[in-house]
This record gives C-alpha cells, sequence and structure tokens, in this order.
C-alpha cells in the first residue's frame, strides 16, 4: 500500500509562529498548498481559545484548531466547538490543596470556551512570569480567597514554577490519575509551566480524537513541534520534525528541520512529500 500524507498537523508558537513575529509567507503558502493537495491542516496549540484566535485571523487557511493542549477542539471555517473536556470541581479542590500546601502559584481556568478568564493563588514568593501573565489577562482574573473558592469546574490548572527541572519533576509525584504537561513559559521563555488536565488529555490525543473523526489513520499523518508540551503530539505522529530552536533534548531524539524564522515547517513539509512521492514513482516502476 502506498503511504501517503492526509493530515498535517502543527504547533503554534515556536513552531509557525516566532515570538514577537507573523508567520512568514512561506509558511503560510505551504499550508494553501496542503489544501490543493486535499491535505487536512491543524494546529495544535497550548493557547486557549482566546488567546490562539487573537494571533490567527478568521481566514487562517487551517481546518482545525486544537487550543489548550487538546482539552479543546474548533472547526475552524465554521468557528464551531467540536470537543471539549474539564476537570470536575471536586478533584479542582483537591489538587489545589496540594499546589497550596507546597505553595505553588497557580491558576485555575474556567471550562472551555471561557478559559481565558481564572482564578488565582499567590503563596507571596517572587515569580515575575506569574506577576507577567496575570497582569496580560487581569481584566479576566479573579483571586482566590478561600480554599473553598478552588471548588469549580475547571478547564485545567496552570502552575508557574522557576526553571528548575528538579523541583518540576519532584511536585509531578505528588500527583495520581491526572496529566501533568511541561511547557516553556512563552512569555519569559524560561519559566516552567505546569499544565494540569485531565488523564487522557493532550495534543496527541486530540489529534487521535479528530483523526477518529474524520477515518484518517495516524500512520498517514506528518506533525512538527518545538517545545516539551509536543513530546505526546510527536509520539503519536508517524512523520515527526522539532524545529532548529526545539531544546536540545528534543533535537536528539526527532528529524530536526530549520528553526521558525527559516521556515522550518514548510521546508518539513516540502521534505516529507517530496519524498513519499518519490517512493510511489518507484512502486510503481
Amino acid at each position: 500500500m502506498v503511504e501517503q500524507i492526509k493530515i498535517v498537523v502543527s504547533d503554534l508558537d515556536g513552531t509557525l509562529l516566532p515570538s514577537l513575529g507573523e508567520i512568514s509567507d512561506r509558511n503560510y503558502k505551504c499550508l494553501e498548498q496542503l489544501k490543493e493537495s486535499n491535505i487536512i491542516r491543524v494546529i495544535a496549540t497550548g493557547r486557549n481559545l482566546y488567546s490562539a484566535m487573537a494571533v490567527l485571523p478568521d481566514n487562517f487557511p487551517i481546518d482545525y484548531l486544537i487550543f489548550s493542549s487538546g482539552a479543546g477542539i474548533m472547526r475552524w471555517d465554521t468557528k464551531k466547538l467540536i470537543y471539549s473536556q474539564q476537570i470536575e470541581a471536586k478533584e479542582v479542590r483537591e489538587l489545589s490543596q496540594i499546589l497550596v500546601d507546597h505553595e505553588i502559584d497557580f491558576m485555575i481556568l474556567d471550562p472551555i470556551p471561557m478559559n481565558h478568564q481564572f482564578w488565582y493563588y499567590q503563596s507571596g514568593h517572587k515569580n515575575a512570569d506569574f506577576d507577567r501573565r496575570l497582569n496580560l489577562y487581569k481584566q479576566f482574573a479573579t483571586p482566590i480567597g478561600k480554599i473553598e473558592d478552588t471548588q469549580r469546574d475547571a478547564c485545567q490548572i496552570l502552575a508557574i514554577l522557576p526553571n528548575k527541572e528538579d523541583w518540576f519533576e519532584e511536585l509531578k509525584t505528588k500527583f495520581d490519575d491526572i496529566k501533568i504537561i511541561r511547557a516553556t513559559s512563552p512569555l519569559d521563555h524560561e519559566s516552567i509551566w505546569m499544565e494540569i488536565f485531565p488523564l487522557h488529555i493532550s495534543k496527541g490525543h486530540g489529534c487521535q480524537w479528530l483523526c477518529n473523526k474524520l477515518g484518517i489513520s495516524p500512520e498517514n499523518s506528518f506533525v512538527i513541534g518545538n517545545d516539551y508540551n509536543d513530546i505526546d503530539l510527536l509520539e503519536w505522529g508517524k512523520h515527526c520534525f522539532v524545529v532548529e530552536n526545539a531544546p536540545k533534548h528534543l533535537k536528539e531524539k526527532y528529524k530536526t528541520t530549520k528553526s521558525v524564522i527559516q521556515d522550518g515547517f514548510a521546508l518539513a513539509v516540502d521534505q516529507t512529500l517530496k519524498c513519499l512521492s518519490c517512493e510511489q514513482i518507484s512502486i510503481k516502476k
């Protein structure tokens, strides 16, 4: 059976979208050309829906948006929400208590599609990156006055930690039966964002749900990312790439293309499609 690419999935920030920049003409044109080849185009981002739609024009050339690291999926042409998940209130309070006990700063994000709104807890320790995100979304933020305030349904819990991997790994061990996703802060590009979701949530799980809906096999997928929160996506996909600006650990494990500012997405897509095209020609001969 001749192998084909039927779905292309890309992370957004640091993969398609440079920091403080715009998506390049070449990457944009590549997305348009994929449509001509009847290939489904998907962005899978850690951004919430509000934040993603702030940087993606209504006519951006994709078919689906997977947001909040897989907790929600939107059909892009109709802007219809087709999938969403949440953590129930009782569990949110239990998880929050663990973070309070360990003096961790965190935010409880409201259920989708309003998950740009949140309640927040501050331990009193210096945390510039937490303050930075709080100021960015201050019109949507409510402080937690007492632990009872944490008993509320949520899309996720976001804890912001210093760039200390050992601390992050130790904190992870305090949680059971919950999904912990590590991401590098998109604000200071150093702090660790600990994203807490229902156990089955990740970009990879979101892609599998979408492929089941569309009748596409993961064997026909191309995926590309740039950070630790893309690992589930990279493990799920068949043809996997990271951009040159990804952490060294990821570049050692996955195929590497040029950086986000050097059209790494388009180069990797073109390389993969050409390679498969050559294989098809060889098989026909």
